[in-house]
């Protein structure tokens, strides 16, 4: 027979989707790691989820560089060491704040992976005619897939951005059109953070969702939520 709800036929068994939402919530952008090692199947593993990830026209715009050269490692920290002088300073009055925050661990993970978009992206025009961006959106998919990837085998990973492309791109000999736009800690930690450091740290906070959701156009809250609705979970 039939079922009348096809949507139930394709649903994972309840504790596969416990753990995919699970994933989701306790993934977070690390700072702080224990050193150690990834063991290459698993490193092969997080990159097949990347390399699964959606792309605008299967355009697969990612390229990853796995960065092992001590040396090399030292120079993308002064670089980012750099930036972050420059970003301190750009906050004005948060400038004392900001210092004190650990930006990144690119000398403390057990990997360090930078991703670039590939050169040659301008003939992709599939769904980037009008909206160029894409290939960002795309890549930033894939290191999402990475990154809960790596939540769901106990890995930490963070997301470093504070970084002048140029150098970084003469760093890694990237070629004319290629473009980094992430360098990845990913390894082993003593512990996930319970919330998102900035969060912790009152940098921030994240927003109520019904603050974020509307209905039909901008700004008209979305009935989805009750408008008693003011508080999101960390």
């Amino acid at each position: 027979m039939q079922s009348l709800n096809p949507m139930v036929d394709h649903a994972f068994p309840q504790e596969e989707v416990r753990a995919v939402y699970r994933a989701i919530r306790e993934r977070r952008d690390m700072r702080h790691f224990a050193g150690g090692e990834v063991a290459p199947e698993v490193l092969r593993r997080l990159l097949e989820a990347a390399h699964h990830a959606p792309s605008v026209g299967f355009m697969q715009p990612w390229r990853f560089i796995r960065i092992r050269d001590a040396a090399l490692r030292r120079q993308l920290h002064d670089v980012v060491q750099r930036e972050r002088v420059l970003t301190a300073r750009a906050l004005g009055e948060r400038e004392d704040e900001f210092m004190r925050l650990k930006v990144q661990g690119l000398l403390d993970a057990a990997e360090l992976l930078a991703v670039s978009l590939a050169d040659g992206r301008d003939k992709h025009v599939f769904g980037r005619r009008t909206l160029p961006q894409m290939d960002l959106a795309s890549a930033s998919c894939a290191i999402q897939n990475l990154w809960l990837a790596a939540r769901a085998e106990g890995l930490g990973m963070g997301w470093v951005s504070l970084f002048d492309p140029a150098e970084v791109s003469a760093l890694l000999g990237l070629p004319e059109g290629a473009e980094p736009i992430a360098l990845l800690c990913l390894g082993p930690v003593h512990d996930f953070y319970e919330e998102p450091m900035l969060q912790r740290e009152r940098w921030a906070r994240r927003e109520p969702l019904s603050a974020l959701v509307f209905d039909e156009c901008w700004g008209r809250p979305s009935d989805l939520f009750p408008t008693s609705s003011s508080v999101e979970p960390a």
